[in-house]
């Protein structure tokens, strides 16, 4: 079988390998990071390991002893710079590499504050990588003054870590609510509580004007004129997909680099998988960041470089941990027009389009994520009267 190379070090590139040997393909296989360490999990990184509770080990997605018995070459903290699509090879730390077919699982990079407003002053922190948590880490230390700058999943999680090692928190959001983006006003209301019971302070529909500061950060003007006193900042605005590779290889790109529903790009011989790749959906086309996805995904690639031609039908889930709180969110809310709360074990919103059931997040209700999920999956809509009534057992409505 032809060779298979992989560029990226997380979990789309960590499934594509396994299921292609799982799946019994004997070409070589090279994965090729530009990150010194074998593919890891990124979400724990703002999570349990900022936190100290996971050790570096129990992060990677496999021991590198996998990749040496399964005959994979790794070429860590080797960027790729060059993708030559006619002579199929790749550039990598000065050495060339051929291809039969390359699987791109390039990713996403966070987007960062402008230079003009003190985005590189030293203390500026972004939440993506090993290498990025590991330079924050040391500055959690308790009654520091930490802002956060964005409301998003991110933002709140890194705000939630800082605030149980005890420092001063304040987290700043453009927006007019946090979440505003993801998440319906009632789980940001509940969140927003949340926080501010654990002694963060939120401003909302309010920007960060620049930082100041003499080489390190160590204050920030915000829009309504406040300023700031602070150690270190922690931004979380948002990620970008990771394309400059595929658009200068000619690849198609639109708003990630774009794949028909198997996962090839507009070169026969190149996939992609995972936060980078964007995908024929129910509304055209849409590219997801989750776990679930580049799990998924790509298993898909792999799964097709057999031969298999299947195509790829998303089922979205994602997860956040805050405080002592587990958030599980299944399907995707674009549309929904009514939000219906139950309260239960846990408490959870259920988003409906008209009568469509599109999607659930779940604050410590595993019942209610696991019905939801089943039911979205299914396609369908329980009665919603019959979802907010805490008296209706769950697991009924699926058999409805």
């Amino acid at each position: 079988m032809a060779d298979v190379v992989i560029v990226g070090g997380g979990q789309a590139a960590s499934s594509a390998v396994a299921r292609l040997r799982a799946k019994g393909f004997d070409g070589s296989i090279t994965l090729i990071g530009d990150e010194p360490v074998p593919p890891y999990q990124r979400p724990p990184l703002s999570k349990t390991y900022l936190l100290g509770d996971m050790a570096l080990d129990r992060l990677f997605l496999r021991p590198e002893a996998f990749y040496r018995d399964n005959a994979v070459t790794l070429k860590l903290g080797e960027p790729v710079t060059a993708i030559d699509t006619q002579a199929r090879t790749v550039t990598a730390g000065g050495d060339t590499v051929p291809y039969g077919d390359l699987i791109l699982c390039t990713g996403s990079a966070p987007r960062r504050l402008p230079a003009k407003i003190g985005g590189d002053l030293d203390g500026v922190h972004v939440v993506r990588t090993l290498a990025d948590v590991d330079a924050m880490a040391p500055r959690f230390t308790k009654g520091a003054r930490v802002l956060v700058v964005g409301g998003g999943y991110i933002g709140l999680e890194a705000a939630a870590v800082a605030a149980k090692l005890g420092l001063e928190v304040t987290l700043v959001e453009a927006a007019d609510r946090i979440l505003s983006r993801v998440a319906s006003p009632e789980t940001a209301t509940w969140f927003r509580a949340l926080h501010e019971s654990h002694g963060v302070t939120i401003r909302e529909g309010t920007r960060l004007a620049r930082l100041t500061g003499d080489g390190h950060v160590s204050g920030a003007l915000l829009s309504d004129g406040r300023t700031l006193d602070v150690d270190f900042v922690v931004v979380g605005v948002g990620i970008a997909p990771c394309t400059a590779l595929a658009e200068a290889a000619g690849l198609r790109v639109e708003n990630g680099i774009a794949v028909d529903a198997q996962g090839r790009t507009s070169d026969p011989h190149v996939w992609a998988a995972g936060d980078c790749a964007s995908f024929p959906g129910t509304d055209g086309a849409m590219r997801l960041e989750s776990v679930g996805n580049a799990i998924d995904m790509g298993e898909l690639v792999a799964d097709n470089l057999m031969g298999e031609a299947r195509d790829y039908r998303a089922a979205p889930w994602f997860w956040s941990d805050q405080y002592d709180v587990k958030l599980q969110i299944a399907g995707l809310n674009t549309g929904y027009d009514r939000v219906v709360v139950r309260e239960g074990a846990g408490r959870s919103h259920w988003y409906y389009a008209g009568d469509r059931l599109l999607a659930i997040d779940a604050m410590n209700d595993s019942r209610a994520y696991m019905v939801g999920k089943r039911l979205i999956e299914a396609g369908k809509s329980p009665d919603p009267d019959a979802v907010a009534d805490p008296d209706t057992d769950l697991k009924a409505l699926l058999k409805a």
